[in-house]
């Protein structure tokens, strides 16, 4: 008959003292998963370590100053032990709060980079994303579990700027992937074998029959989506993909062709000359592209969007002094709190053009700005 856990506990405590005890429950917790109870027990022996009442009834806070302080080392060495066993077990949800509590991120976010998307991911996701533990990978779970749809979706109110382009990246090249692997079976099933270039123009090339008036290679919402957000792409490779994809738009019917928000009326085509200049392809043919965009538009039916796409191109694209030009010839009178695109100010001093910041701001009566270009000439 097994040794009763008591009378087993009672007799360690009496025979060997308050540290073997404490050593055997935590043994049996660890043994038996009871993982929770393992962060009490290793609480507990601090406590008593510290002549403090082993039951807890007052706040750490509370306690005397040197106590306190060790106290707290207990409980992070305890947290971080105890979230380490959940982790071992792929656990990452009950793993989750015990390194938040010591505000340590970093195992949790190296257990979601190993997961692969599977079935009832939602709590990691959760962490991952909402609680910004390892986001880009979250969205990676979001596009693997649930498909581009919703990963458009989310992206659309992304939550964390500094990896908001990776997604945008994971966003374009699955994309590319589904249509390349879409036209190279249609290609096989007509040809009887498919070509092995994965480059969509080559695949596109000779072939007008892949495109009749009904045929699409994936969902063309989702083909305008990505597109809008590859317009804030800066990695080159993944720019020409987006290139690509833009191609590939031009060339359906006029059924799935769509008419974008300005200056991107003409859908598929202005966001490839866009993506192209991007890339440093074209870049004075895109330039007049959306200078024309300006003057062809009404500022009454529009607003200000075509103006403030050329100013972002060319800030983009490092030419200041004409993203400058514009900014006063067309927004001088729009709100800062309401530009999209680098303010003239902002313009000024990415280009270290502090004359034109000093005259600027004493025209406008804007003393902090004169100041700051004072401080920098």
């Amino acid at each position: 008959m097994a040794d009763d856990p008591f009378d087993k506990l009672e007799r360690t405590l009496h025979s060997r003292g308050p540290d073997a005890g404490f050593d055997l429950l935590i043994k049996k917790f660890r043994e038996e998963k009871k993982y929770p109870l393992v962060f009490e027990a290793r609480l507990m022996k601090s406590r008593h370590a510290l002549g403090l009442p082993l039951i807890q009834n007052e706040r750490l806070e509370d306690l005397p100053e040197g106590k306190r302080v060790v106290h707290e080392r207990d409980f992070m060495a305890a947290a971080r032990e105890v979230g380490g066993l959940f982790l071992a077990d792929g656990d990452i949800p009950r793993a989750w709060p015990y390194f938040r509590a010591i505000g340590d991120s970093a195992p949790v976010a190296a257990a979601i980079e190993k997961l692969q998307p599977q079935e009832n991911q939602e709590p990691v996701i959760e962490i991952a994303l909402h609680e910004r533990v390892h986001p880009r990978k979250g969205f990676e779970l979001i596009l693997g579990n649930y498909g581009i749809c919703r990963a458009i979706t989310f992206l659309e109110q992304y939550p964390d700027r500094k990896t908001r382009e990776d997604c945008i990246r994971l966003l374009v090249r699955t994309l590319h992937h589904d249509v390349v692997e879409n036209i190279q079976r249609t290609i096989a099933k007509a040809e009887g074998a498919a070509p092995e270039t994965r480059c969509l123009p080559e695949l596109m090339a000779g072939r007008d029959w892949l495109f009749g008036e009904y045929d699409y290679y994936v969902d063309t919402s989702h083909l305008v989506s990505i597109l809008r957000f590859s317009l804030d792409l800066t990695d080159r490779e993944t720019l020409r993909l987006a290139v690509e994809l833009a191609e590939y738009g031009k060339h359906l019917s006029t059924m799935f062709q769509f008419r974008g928000d300005p200056p991107f009326e003409d859908g598929f085509e202005g966001h490839a000359i866009y993506l192209r200049a991007l890339m440093g392809e074209k870049m004075d043919e895109a330039i007049a592209h959306f200078q024309t965009k300006i003057e062809t538009s009404s500022p009454d039916d529009v607003g200000t969007a075509p103006a403030q796409t050329l100013v972002t191109l060319l800030a983009r694209l490092e030419r200041y002094p004409e993203a400058i030009a514009v900014s006063l010839a067309h927004l001088h009178e729009t709100d800062p709190n309401q530009l999209s695109c680098p303010s003239v100010f902002q313009l000024c001093q990415v280009s270290g053009d502090y004359d034109r910041l000093r005259s600027l701001a004493r025209e406008r009566g804007d003393l902090l700005h004169f100041a700051a270009a004072a401080l920098q000439a």
